[in-house]
């Protein structure tokens, strides 16, 4: 389906209930970048240049720290069935980073299961939806570290998997933030939010 038989068919079937599955995602044909949340749909928007700044930046940092290691780093588009359900997963996300220490859960189209990191970009539209929502899915998948960087207030809130709960540690720009899933990995903040 194209790009306007996509939307009206996900309007029809959001409107009657239907649940959609990794399957069912795969298979939409159009230019636009979507996630789920269990089975429902979530359009996504456009990230600005700030956005792609940060991105781009952090990634080639972890990216970097990663040569001649066995973790890989990703960045958004690339999907990641949370749940480890595969095609039949109904939670599919992309974080704009991850970090993925079980080369297993690598498949050719998207990540099985908990990548070890996620690092998701606010943006004004995104915001509460990162906040909350992924920050739970993210929880109850056992995601064991998760970023949350602000671009407007300069500042990374850093959420570590401890118990089966969050310990929350909050920096600003003028902070150097270990990544705790990668021994001696640590990103000065002030390189990012140039």
């Amino acid at each position: 389906m194209k790009n306007m038989e996509v939307h009206e068919a996900l309007r029809k079937y959001n409107e009657e209930g239907k649940r959609f599955t990794y399957t069912d995602y795969a298979g939409w044909d159009d230019d636009n970048r979507y996630e789920l949340i269990d089975g429902v749909v979530h359009l996504m928007s456009a990230p600005s240049a700030t956005h792609q700044s940060i991105l781009v930046e952090l990634s080639r940092q972890i990216a970097n720290y990663l040569i001649g290691k066995s973790c890989k780093v990703f960045v958004a588009p690339f999907d990641v069935c949370i749940n480890g359900k595969g095609d039949l997963d109904d939670t599919v996300v992309q974080p704009d980073i991850l970090v993925i220490c079980d080369n297993e859960k690598i498949e050719d189209k998207y990540c099985n299961g908990a990548p070890d990191l996620t690092i998701e970009i606010l943006s004004p539209s995104t915001s509460r939806h990162d906040r909350i929502v992924k920050l739970n899915k993210y929880l109850q998948a056992g995601v064991r570290e998760y970023w949350i960087i602000d671009p407007v207030d300069k500042s990374v809130t850093v959420h570590l998997l401890e118990n089966n709960k969050y310990i929350i540690h909050a920096y600003d720009e003028t902070d150097t933030v270990a990544i705790h899933v990668l021994d001696d990995c640590n990103v000065a903040l002030q390189d990012i939010f140039k």
